[in-house]
């Protein structure tokens, strides 16, 4: 029966020159004669460098893409950010998005506003040609009161006369007609009589109010309507004796 042999161990100068690290005896080894070969060329090169602990894995960017968007809080150390830092995820559309009824009730409020301002500035709305017609009908659905329409400008004369009253001497009788040719209802006018001698000059001026030429029974509330045509009559002392011309205003 044969006996086993153990290979031949290099020597102590081979180990020193190749810088190779002695095997276990039952590891197969590399053909010994290569391995002497090689040995001188191994001589002249550099023993490589410690080995390096592997390395770990690091983030490179190449992994997953960050999936936190502008505005979101940055994670902590963990991460991940936790609940109450991360924004719930909503559409664009869905934020700018106002519900109608809003807007219902925001036009609703305008139009209320527009209408008060309106009926707390009526009196002056309504002296107007223009907005008048607005107001007049306004105030006809809520039930609300204007002053009557005041041109006076808009009464025309149609006939006057001014002579001395007989058996009464220094006592003028003034008559005259006219008549309202305004869109809307006027008040009664103040009537305005001038008094002039031959050379033109003014002797005398009085401003009647309705209730001087239409008498104290007069009621302030009467309106003379658009074409409505009146008549007065009423006596005046005459200023002077000088007397030729008069004139008449509406005021």
């Amino acid at each position: 029966m044969s006996e086993e042999t153990t290979p031949p161990r290099p020597s102590l100068a081979t180990l020193l020159r190749s810088g190779a690290t002695p095997r276990p005896a039952g590891v197969d080894a590399m053909d010994t004669g290569s391995e002497v070969d090689a040995g001188a060329g191994a001589a002249n090169t550099i023993p490589p460098a410690a080995a390096e602990p592997p390395a770990e894995a690091q983030d490179i960017g190449g992994g997953e893409p960050d999936a936190r968007q502008d505005g979101d809080s940055a994670p902590l150390g963990g991460g991940i950010a936790p609940d109450f830092l991360r924004r719930p995820a909503m559409a664009p559309a869905a934020i700018r998005r106002t519900p109608r009824w809003q807007w219902l009730l925001l036009l609703a409020l305008a139009l209320l506003l527009a209408v008060q301002v309106v009926l707390a500035d009526r009196a002056t709305l309504a002296a107007r040609a223009g907005w008048r017609p607005l107001v007049a009908g306004l105030c006809t659905v809520l039930r609300c009161t204007l002053p009557p329409w005041h041109q006076p400008t808009a009464y025309t004369m149609l006939q006057r006369e001014v002579r001395p009253l007989p058996g009464r001497p220094g006592v003028l009788q003034v008559q005259a007609s006219f008549r309202n040719d305004a869109r809307w209802a006027q008040a009664w006018p103040a009537l305005s009589l001038s008094l002039s001698d031959a050379d033109g000059r003014v002797i005398g001026r009085r401003l009647l109010q309705p209730r001087d030429y239409l008498g104290a029974a007069h009621d302030p509330a009467q309106r003379l309507e658009p074409g409505q045509s009146a008549q007065i009559a009423f006596l005046l002392r005459e200023p002077s004796a000088a007397t030729v011309a008069y004139a008449f205003e509406f005021r």
